[in-house]
């Protein structure tokens, strides 16, 4: 997308948003999806207006959070890993898994 139709997808987005969670009464079951729904097209949107590869310099999470021991001279991460949160917490469980798995 444009940065331009990424600007006109965030308003809409948000105006959906504001419109249920400004509405009168609490949202039911179907209208929290639809505000979820909102929101996250908002954030792809304004994402989408950013510049640069992002803070994480991950192709997968370019926009997730740093882990952070990303940096940790105390506490360093294994070699090889990056400063993506979600990519490292993934190695962490993966790691942990093949432990329990193996045999004693």
């Amino acid at each position: 997308m444009s940065q331009h139709n990424d600007w006109a997808e965030m308003q809409t987005a948000l105006r959906t948003a504001s419109d249920i969670g400004f509405a009168e009464e609490m949202p039911t079951g179907e209208q929290a999806e639809f505000l979820v729904d909102a929101l996250r097209r908002a954030l792809v949107a304004a994402q989408g207006l950013t510049t640069g590869p992002g803070a994480t310099g991950c192709r997968i999470h370019p926009h997730g959070a740093i882990d952070p021991l990303y940096g940790d001279k105390e506490d360093p991460l294994p070699p090889g890993w990056g400063k993506c949160l979600l990519c490292n917490d993934r190695r962490r469980r993966a790691a942990s898994a093949r432990r329990r798995a193996m045999p004693r």
